[in-house]
């Protein structure tokens, strides 16, 4: 996929753990594994803003486009 998760690299820039931020933000750490593996078809906005407002981050800090 042309997608790239980057949420690991913003977790560790926060010192978070990810059972940390599926706590933050409501989600399950199965689900929020998927999500960071790259591996999820989709994520609803809620969970993208979520996530931003957990990370006081950008959409675009931890997801990229790159050309396959």
């Amino acid at each position: 996929m042309s997608i790239v998760v980057n949420l690991n690299t913003v977790l560790a820039k926060r010192n978070l753990k990810s059972k940390e931020l599926a706590e933050m933000i409501g989600i399950t750490e199965a689900n929020l594994s998927i999500l960071k593996s790259g591996k999820a078809k989709a994520i609803r906005f809620s969970t993208l803003d979520a996530i931003c407002k957990a990370l006081d981050c950008q959409p675009t800090d931890i997801l990229a486009y790159e050309k396959e």
